[in-house]
């Protein structure tokens, strides 16, 4: 599929990074700002379905470049707060999908399609749920007012995979400059040029449509500049190894100054973190933290001071860390004390069941998720990490119809069709085992090999005519995908 200028302009130009870029000083005005109806230059617009099929290539070549957030938990927890900030946008009824990248740079971007990520570093910097909010909230007011859609000039000859890899691939030039260039370079090559055009008048205006969805959104308005405010003075220190993001989008203190000043306008009050948000620090420091050591430290420095919930997140920090070390007796008295002591808190009796399962003890795992499915029956988290319980306790069968009883939302992440292909691999059922592994690959940007899945498929035994038609008709897909891209490169 080939875009229009008009498609291609729209769908890249909703590909930016978390724009800090100076503000000029206006009048504070908080009236509520209707997304306006905008056209490119040719006054047509890019369709919900293109823009659907964008946004998912986009994702697929983030997944091949970048290391996507896997664990069930920490992404219910980044799509919850979403979803609560698109409810409160100016396009409360628009798809938006939340994910994080476990990447400590600082940074966070919207690509097209409404797919949001937010890196694990700049999560790790945040002081408080509301700093994470406010950038979450200036990422969707970029998508909703359709801010780059006049930025990039591209020609029309782009498909729709060569256009999302190379979004990704400019995308992640802050990240990795030689991947970015080597992309740029791509381009010139064919005579497709991007340009970009962008504005502070666009990002004065994100800040306070921002600013309004956070407020909505029932989170601190101050914490936008509270946080830009740290990150201004946390450059001076970084000396010639400042990141990427902070040298592309500088924080000023006409930024600081102009969004404290609409800050103040909303009355004063407290905004208390929720615990999930706690936790989900907790967590992803210790799955991002490179020495397992100091990361122990830092929670039991923690673990004596502060507030009577701080103290008992520092615990769950240490039983993670346990868990982690695989010392599962260490894990297994910590959260079976955080168990009794908050037995409605999911995370920690998650985690106590999650030691069981980790240490190979599958009965106990079993009953221990079970129980919870019962006592959390919306949990999705949950939900998968109870199907994996079961697939290594060898019931297959059990684990998959649990997996066709998750939400449609869930089953269109990858892990979905992961844990399919290993429910029909154990099930001795291997033409439709290597068909869900080809799906896997493909949503996680590895065409190639899902086409040698669905060539693996096609030779097993006893195919039936419907699964054989399944299965042509997405070696034709992958293949006239991976062809195109091989041309574009």
């Amino acid at each position: 599929m080939k875009f229009k200028p008009s498609a291609i302009t729209l769908a890249l130009s909703l590909g930016l990074g978390l724009g800090l870029f100076p503000a000029p000083p206006q009048a504070v005005e908080i009236t509520k700002i209707e997304l306006p109806d905008m056209g490119d230059s040719s006054g047509t617009l890019i369709t919900p379905a293109e823009e659907k099929e964008f946004g998912e290539a986009f994702f697929r070549s983030l997944h091949s470049q970048i290391s996507i957030n896997q664990d069930a938990e920490i992404q219910q927890y980044i799509q919850t707060i979403g979803e609560r900030l698109v409810a409160n946008s100016d396009a409360p009824s628009n798809p938006f999908h939340f994910f994080v990248v476990m990447e400590n740079d600082i940074n966070a971007f919207a690509g097209p399609g409404g797919y949001i990520g937010v890196n694990s570093g700049l999560i790790l910097i945040t002081e408080a749920e509301s700093e994470l909010a406010s950038v979450m909230a200036h990422e969707i007011a970029h998508v909703t007012q359709r801010h780059l859609y006049r930025a990039y000039e591209a020609s029309s000859r782009l498909s729709i995979p060569t256009a999302a890899a190379t979004l990704a691939a400019i995308l992640l030039g802050t990240q990795s400059p030689a991947l970015g260039q080597a992309a740029i370079v791509a381009i010139q090559a064919g005579n497709v040029q991007f340009q970009i055009d962008f504005t502070r008048e666009n990002e004065a205006e994100a800040d306070r449509v921002g600013m309004q969805t956070l407020a909505g959104s029932q989170y601190d308005p101050r914490s936008m500049p509270t946080f830009f405010e740290r990150l201004q003075q946390s450059s001076r220190y970084y000396g010639q190894n400042i990141p990427e993001f902070l040298r592309t989008h500088p924080v000023t203190a006409s930024r600081i100054s102009d969004t404290r000043g609409r800050a103040e306008t909303y009355p004063y009050k407290q905004y208390p973190d929720s615990l999930g948000y706690q936790l989900a620090k907790a967590k992803i420091r210790v799955l991002t933290g490179t020495d397992n050591a100091e990361t122990l430290k830092y929670f039991q420095a923690r673990s004596t001071q502060g507030t009577i919930e701080q103290r008992t997140v520092a615990r769950y920090g240490l039983g993670l860390c346990a868990l982690n070390s695989q010392k599962f007796n260490e894990a297994e008295t910590i959260f079976q004390q955080l168990g009794k002591e908050y037995p409605n808190q999911a995370q920690y009796v998650t985690a106590l069941a999650r030691t069981a399962l980790d240490s190979k003890n599958y009965s106990t795992a079993l009953a221990r998720y079970k129980k919870l499915t019962e006592q959390f029956p919306d949990n999705e988290a949950i939900k998968l990490e109870y199907i994996t319980s079961l697939l290594k306790a060898g019931n297959a069968d059990l684990a998959r119809k649990n997996l066709l009883l998750l939400k449609p939302k869930t089953q269109q992440q990858p892990i979905y069709s992961q844990l399919l292909a290993q429910v029909y691999s154990d099930l001795n059922q291997p033409a439709e085992s290597h068909r869900y592994l080809a799906e896997y690959y493909y949503a996680t940007g590895q065409t190639r090999d899902a086409i040698l899945q669905i060539k693996l498929a096609q030779k097993s035994k006893g195919l039936n005519f419907q699964l054989s038609s399944i299965l042509n008709e997405r070696l034709n897909f992958f293949t006239n995908e991976e062809e195109e891209a091989r041309r574009n490169r």
